[in-house]
């Protein structure tokens, strides 16, 4: 739900839809989008669909989000008030022997399996929001609420934490390329109360 003056942010923006779908639910020019997107080819189409779509002051980074952060200020992540993604589904090889040095401090509730980056991108994404007023919408595969070890440590801090707010189990097929059963998860920073919806 995202408002009016709110900064919204894709770290895996492909070409970009998922923004501009933000952009049109605020009704007015009154908002900023960024996104990042790792993909060269995939990034000059945000870009071009930022323009067709008259999104003219949109911030589209081009880089591979989990290992080099390109939305950054002072030195910093910058924050968000509205996180939205479909990253790649159980990336593999997304840089986990990195990130128990991350600068950023991204990884602190633990480090996902080197083969299946799916919490790297909600950690990351978690980290970019505003503590007062931050709202996380991701895409996931359906694994994600149940595989054990790490990603069983990470899930259950996050859930301690009071951050998730809503499991959306989708049907399969729904997404071009796979037919693997994907989860929407909603995390809302400063939640009122500790109920999960699912």
């Amino acid at each position: 739900d995202p408002q009016p003056g709110e900064r919204i942010s894709d770290p895996a923006c492909g070409s970009g839809s998922l923004l501009i779908k933000c952009a049109k639910h605020v009704g007015t020019d009154n908002y900023a989008l960024y996104g990042q997107e790792n993909n060269g080819s995939t990034w000059a189409l945000a870009k071009m669909n930022m323009f067709l779509h008259d999104v003219t002051s949109a911030r589209i980074e081009w880089g591979d989000t989990l290992n080099n952060p390109l939305l950054v200020e002072d030195d910093k992540l910058m924050k968000f008030e509205v996180v939205v993604a479909n990253p790649p589904f159980s990336l593999d090889k997304w840089g986990a022997d990195a990130a128990a040095k991350d600068k950023f401090k991204r990884f602190h509730r633990g480090v996902p399996p080197k083969s299946k980056g799916d919490y790297a991108f909600i950690s990351h994404m978690i980290e970019t929001t505003h503590k007062a007023s931050g709202r996380v919408a991701v895409v996931v595969p359906h694994g994600v609420l149940f595989r054990a070890a790490a990603e069983g440590k990470i899930r259950k801090q996050l859930v301690e934490e009071n951050l998730l707010d809503t499991v959306i189990g989708l049907p399969k097929g729904l997404f071009f390329g796979t037919g693997i059963q994907a989860t929407i998860l909603v995390f809302k920073r400063n939640k009122k109360n500790n109920d999960v919806l699912f």
